[in-house]
């Protein structure tokens, strides 16, 4: 066993850096709404010391061309990135453990950090799941990864028996112009129907919205789009026989019912239709009508680290 450990580490140190892959399958039965720009999987043991796995979720500074990426285990990743016709650049900066105020540690079980973005003014923001909470952060400097303030969420979002596990809580993260940090929980609440997802406003608006009909189909991340639209990304799996699959999903906020917003499927990823994907979790967007997302590789041998490139079409 030791010698296999041995023989995969070096295979895996033969590859570090990013490699092009394609997770389209040969036909597409069904008209995507998105157009696939690059491909690329991520291959770095550690960066700075710190294990790069586990990615839950990315947010772009355009202006500085920095790409944020934090791991579920509370380690905060930054790469230079530069996006054109496809990933015109992508390498390693630096890494850092997030920590409170001051430099103190979290707990091991209060460092599941599962959302990411920056708001209007550039400031670094953290969703966690556990005991659910959503944090600015430092981005830059010797302070890097050290939290500057905690927000408050709205009450029904604290009770970690409001969900249905300690792991299905504050799972996305994203900043709107007009409302502020939204927020949305992996599954819906305890309260609510299984297909009843609902989007948070940190001043506790709130819009709902119907999960895909798949079995178990979880919100991982969102964005907001250019319009000021929400952009939800979906994954589905229920075991290693069944289908894997990942949907993109546009949630008209400014088209709702009775608290229920109309939503629109931009692309559907099942792994029984030829789609070759992973566990994505995270999502960015990093020009106008163009995002990336990024998979969780759940620190396994045999899963990946994916970064994909697309556009949304109008």
């Amino acid at each position: 066993m030791k010698y296999l450990t041995l023989f995969f580490s070096l295979l895996v140190g033969l590859y570090a850096g990013t490699r092009d892959i394609n997770i389209m399958p040969p036909v597409i039965e069904k008209v995507q709404k998105i157009h696939i720009l690059d491909q690329k999987e991520l291959n770095y043991r550690v960066i700075d010391g710190l294990k790069f796995s586990e990615i839950s979720d990315i947010a772009y500074l355009p202006e500085k061309e920095k790409l944020f990426m934090i791991s579920d285990e509370g380690i905060l990743f930054v790469f230079h990135a530069k996006f054109g016709k496809k990933i015109e650049a992508l390498k390693p900066l630096g890494a850092a453990k997030l920590t409170k105020k001051g430099g103190k540690a979290f707990k091991k079980w209060r460092r599941d950090s599962e959302g990411l973005t920056l708001d209007g003014r550039g400031r670094l923001l953290v969703s966690f799941e556990g005991k659910a909470k959503v944090g600015w952060f430092h981005k830059n400097s010797d302070k890097i990864g050290q939290r500057i303030k905690k927000y408050k969420i709205p009450s029904v979002l604290k009770n970690p028996k409001h969900y249905r596990s300690k792991n299905k809580s504050l799972e996305a993260l994203a900043w709107h112009p007009k409302y502020g940090v939204l927020t949305v929980a992996e599954w819906p609440l305890k309260k609510d129907d299984k297909k009843k997802q609902t989007i948070y406003a940190l001043n506790g608006k709130t819009w709902h919205f119907k999960a895909e009909p798949e079995p178990r189909s979880a919100v991982s991340a969102i964005e907001v789009m250019d319009e000021g639209n929400l952009l939800v990304l979906e994954r589905s799996y229920t075991g290693l026989m069944d289908p894997f699959v990942i949907t993109l999903k546009k949630v008209y906020l400014n088209q709702c019912r009775k608290g229920w917003c109309h939503t629109e499927v931009l692309a559907k990823m099942n792994s029984h239709k030829g789609w070759d994907v992973d566990n994505f979790e995270g999502l960015a967007r990093v020009g106008k009508n163009r995002y990336v997302m990024i998979s969780d590789d759940n620190d396994n041998f045999f899963q990946r680290t994916l970064l994909i490139y697309f556009e949304v079409l109008k």
